[in-house]
C-alpha cells in the first residue's frame, strides 16, 4: 500500500474517531443543557433532548470559528502536530470522558479534550512545543467560568426575587416555566457552539499536519463544521441520563425561576467565552450558575460535599487525560 493512501486511510479514521468524541461530548453534556428544565417539570426528558439538540445545530448559523481557531492553531505550536499526537489526544479525552460518564460524575469533555492535547504533545516535543498563551487562557477559564457563571445565575436570582416581590408563587411559577424554554434553548445554543467548535479545531489542526489543508487557509472546509454539529446534537438526543440527577437535583433542588436564573447565567458566559475564543467547560458553567442560584436562596440549599466531588473531578481532568493522551502516544508510535 503506497504511504499517500497510509496517510488518507489514518486520517479518515482519525476524523471517525474525532467525530466519536464529539458525540460523546454532545453524549456526556447533555445533562448540561437539559438537567435544569428536566429537573423542574417544564420538559420531559425525551422532550428536553430533542429541543437541545435542535439548538445545538442551530449554533452553527450563529457563531464565528474563535474556538475552533484556538484549538487548530493557538494550542500548539506550527508543525508538531502528526497522527500520533491527534490519537494519543483522542483517547486521553474518550477515555477521561468513559470514566467519568460510568460513575456519573460531570466532568469536562472541553478541557479532557487540551488536556489529551498537551500530554501527546509534550509526550512528542516536550512542553516548548505547546502555546503559552492558548494554553493558559484555557486553564484561566477553569476557575473563571464557574465563577462568572456563579455571579451571574445569583444576580438573576436577586434581580428575579426583587421584580417578583409582589407577585403570588403560583403565577411566578407559572411565568417562569415558559420562560425556562428560552433560558434553556439559549444555554443549548452556546453549548453548540462552543463544543462542537472544539472538535472542528482539532480536525482541522490534523488536516493541516496531513497536509490536506495549507496552514493559511482561514476556516476548515464546510463538511467539517457540518459534521460535528450533527455529530454533537446526535449526542445530545442520546443523552447523559447518569448525570442529569447530580445536575439536576443531588447540587440543589430547582424550580423554575432558579432553573430559569442558572440558565441564564451560564448562557451569557457561554456567549462570551465563545466570543473571545475561549474553549470552556459548559459542565463549570452551568454547575457554577446552579451553585450561585442555591446559595443565594440559603447556603445550606446547596450540597456541598456533592459539588466538591465535581470540583476534584475538575482538578484531575487535565492531568489525567493528559496521561494517558502521553501513553496512546507511545503506543501509537511503537505501532506505526
Amino acid at each position: 500500500m503506497a504511504s499517500a493512501e497510509i496517510t488518507f486511510w489514518v486520517v479518515a479514521l482519525l476524523v471517525v474517531m474525532a467525530l466519536l468524541f464529539d458525540f460523546m461530548n454532545g453524549f456526556h453534556d447533555a445533562a448540561n443543557s437539559i438537567a435544569t428544565v428536566v429537573s423542574t417539570g417544564v420538559l420531559k426528558p425525551q422532550q428536553a433532548v430533542l429541543f437541545a439538540a435542535f439548538f445545538n445545530v442551530v449554533a452553527i448559523a450563529i457563531f464565528q470559528l474563535n474556538v475552533a481557531a484556538t484549538i487548530g492553531k493557538g494550542i500548539v505550536e506550527p508543525g508538531i502536530v502528526d497522527h500520533h499526537v491527534v490519537f494519543g489526544a483522542l483517547m486521553g479525552a474518550i477515555t477521561w470522558n468513559f470514566i467519568t460518564w460510568w460513575w456519573g460524575i460531570p466532568s469536562s469533555s472541553s478541557h479532557a479534550l487540551i488536556g489529551g492535547i498537551a500530554g501527546a504533545v509534550v509526550a512528542k516535543a516536550g512542553p516548548s512545543a505547546l502555546v503559552a498563551g492558548g494554553i493558559w487562557k484555557t486553564v484561566a477559564f477553569i476557575v473563571i467560568s464557574p465563577l462568572l457563571g456563579y455571579l451571574l445565575g445569583s444576580l438573576m436570582m436577586v434581580l428575579v426575587a426583587w421584580i417578583c416581590r409582589n407577585k403570588s408563587p403560583l403565577r411566578v411559577d407559572r411565568w417562569f416555566r415558559r420562560l425556562q424554554l428560552v433560558s434553556a434553548g439559549l444555554y443549548s445554543l452556546g453549548h453548540g457552539g462552543n463544543d462542537a467548535q472544539k472538535t472542528i479545531g482539532l480536525i482541522w489542526m490534523l488536516l493541516i499536519a496531513a497536509g490536506m489543508l495549507s496552514t493559511h487557509e482561514t476556516s476548515p472546509p464546510v463538511w467539517v463544521i457540518v459534521a460535528c454539529y450533527i455529530a454533537i446534537g446526535m449526542g445530545t438526543m442520546f443523552g447523559g441520563w447518569r448525570i442529569v440527577q447530580t445536575m439536576g437535583q443531588r447540587i440543589t433542588k430547582l424550580k423554575p425561576v432558579g432553573g430559569f436564573c442558572a440558565e441564564t447565567g451560564g448562557a451569557i458566559t457561554l456567549f462570551v467565552a465563545t466570543a473571545l475564543g475561549v474553549p470552556v467547560s459548559t459542565t463549570h458553567t452551568i454547575t457554577g450558575a446552579i451553585v450561585g442560584v442555591g446559595s443565594v436562596q440559603r447556603a445550606s440549599a446547596v450540597r456541598w460535599g456533592v459539588a466538591g466531588t465535581i470540583v476534584w473531578a475538575w482538578i484531575f481532568t487535565i492531568p489525567a487525560s493528559a496521561l494517558v493522551a502521553g501513553i496512546c502516544y507511545w503506543v501509537s508510535f511503537a505501532l506505526y
